[in-house]
């Protein structure tokens, strides 16, 4: 879906140019004019377009912020952005239309703002016929990228509405998110697995202490999503939750995917339904997958690069992130040791920007935030156990040596998707390979799905556990959220010392876990890509 149109310059009195505020006259004298014919339509809130499914911001720069919203109808989304809570001062203004091919969604960009500045966006819908009678605003907030030196604070997790568990009002809904905000980020990544569109939601599940979990339902999240409209449902579902709604007004983000948006352990060969490929060999099912993602996510396009989800988004000269997509370009779903056919997991176009992207970042700390974690044994995933780098391994362990060879220092690897929390240590003083540096995997999650028990590593990069928790064998695998083992990940950089402070944490905002990493000085090499790649 295009970004829509940009933001609007030439600005005059309170942010309205000349043409706008000779407009807003005239109406106004129209108006006037009708007198009581006019006013008690206009009073009328059913004929006024509303914020259907809250409003977001993501993909934030030191100047530039994408803007989300959904209306209940077609209409025009209209964004007003300040500086000031109370809107005295217009920044800027923009609006992009919310049309039924795209399920009322709409997101625009808004540019030319301050770096480092607490920035208030405002949005409402217009009626996009003659009329252009607006409903009522919702105000949001996020904070632009720094260009100084100065602390940066996040949060991330993984894993929304999975194995059934829904949204319980009875229970306080999706309370991670209520917790997250409480920890006021500068932003949030979500390392995928934003909906379960494999998971129906039931009305009841039992637990295993005999009460009852009582989901809300809907008529299209009650099934296994094929069709777009399905897919679509399962993101307005979410969109029910006060606690997320909240959380998406005041904290922007960062959005990956995994295999739940589209069906479980999917991939691009062999993923698909009764409708079959398109003429280029690509899937309905994920086009349609990719769709509602794309809408409902306030993800920025790419020049070029229509749909593509890995990216770098820089927030300021202490921070780059790295977002991959172990999803999209993978060989097949099954990662076996008995396939002998060619494998990735990244792909090589991805796997090049990577690099390419890793050398030329200046920033002090390189987060690379990954869909799925490293080392732990999965089928899905890359390792497959103890010994040398085999098929999707190969690819991690030419990148690891890739960045030793090249200098790039102060990496860390963060992700979700196995429903636990855990602190992995890489180092190659206890791997079989062995050419790389040291670097923290940090994995937490679910935010709202049932939790499992910590899954086995394997010693082909040398991992070894600082830290982990997920549920017991006494509680039982796909332990409901009401258990309160449900985690996220906080990260802190220091404005002056340049110290990242990992912290991982529960819903109910106790720290578990905690480290201190200090920053190593920057060994890169100047050499020409090209040549190393």
């Amino acid at each position: 879906m295009p970004i829509g149109i940009r933001a609007k310059q030439g600005l005059t009195g309170q942010g309205l140019t000349r043409r706008q505020l000779l407009v807003r006259s005239a109406s106004t004298a129209a108006v006037a004019a009708l007198g009581s014919v006019a006013r008690p339509y206009l009073s009328r809130a059913a004929d006024r377009p509303h914020i259907a499914s809250g409003i977001a911001s993501g993909d934030v720069s030191a100047d530039s912020a994408v803007i989300w919203a959904r209306a209940d109808r077609a209409a025009r989304m209209q964004v007003e952005c300040s500086i000031d809570e109370s809107f005295k001062s217009i920044l800027r203004v923009a609006s992009s239309e919310a049309l039924p091919e795209h399920d009322f969604t709409s997101k625009l960009l808004l540019e030319g703002l301050p770096p480092g500045q607490g920035i208030f966006y405002r949005v409402r819908f217009a009626d996009i016929g003659e009329s252009g009678i607006s409903g009522e605003a919702q105000v949001g907030h996020f904070r632009t990228a720094p260009v100084a030196r100065r602390a940066v604070s996040f949060v991330w997790s993984g894993d929304t509405a999975g194995q059934g568990w829904g949204i319980d009002p009875a229970r306080g809904g999706m309370r991670t998110y209520k917790t997250m905000l409480e920890n006021r980020p500068d932003f949030f990544i979500h390392s995928g697995d934003h909906i379960y569109a494999d998971c129906p939601i039931e009305a009841e599940l039992k637990l295993p202490d005999g009460g009852l979990w009582r989901n809300i339902v809907t008529e299209d999240k009650s099934v296994v999503a094929h069709s777009l409209a399905q897919y679509r449902a399962n993101y307005k579902y979410n969109l029910l939750d006060e606690n997320l709604r909240a959380f998406n007004a005041q904290v922007p983000m960062l959005a990956q995917w995994d295999d739940h948006e589209v069906t479980n352990d999917w991939a691009p060969i062999g993923t698909a339904d009764e409708t079959g490929y398109a003429e280029d060999g690509s899937s309905h099912l994920v086009a349609r997958a990719a769709r509602a993602f794309h809408e409902f996510m306030p993800i920025r396009n790419l020049p070029g690069q229509a749909g593509r989800i890995y990216r770098k988004v820089a927030y300021g000269p202490l921070l780059d992130v790295f977002l991959v997509d172990m999803r999209s370009y993978r060989d097949s779903t099954w990662n076996n040791r008995d396939d002998r056919s060619d494998t990735c997991i990244l792909g090589p176009a991805q796997l090049t920007w990577l690099k390419r992207e890793l050398t030329a970042s200046d920033a002090t700390w390189k987060v690379i935030a990954a869909d799925m974690p490293i080392g732990l044994i999965s089928e899905d995933a890359i390792a497959l156990g103890d010994g040398p780098p085999e098929r999707r391994e190969c690819e991690i362990a030419d990148l690891l040596s890739f960045m030793k060879r090249m200098g790039i220092s102060n990496t860390v690897w963060l992700t979700a998707d196995m429903h636990y929390t855990a602190a992995h240590r890489y180092d190659p003083n206890r791997a079989v390979f062995q050419d790389f540096e040291p670097f923290w995997e940090f994995v937490s999650g679910p935010l709202h799905a049932g939790t499992w028990a910590p899954a086995p590593l394997d010693n082909t990069f040398g991992p070894a556990v600082a830290f982990q928790k997920g549920c017991s064998a006494e509680q039982g695998e796909n332990l409901a959220p009401c258990f309160g083992l449900q985690f996220f990940g906080r990260v802190d950089i220091d404005g002056r010392s340049e110290v990242m402070t990992v912290t991982l944490k529960d819903v109910d905002n106790r720290d578990l876990w905690s480290v201190d990493i200090d920053p190593r000085p920057d060994g890169r090499q100047k050499q020409v890509l090209s040549q190393h790649i």
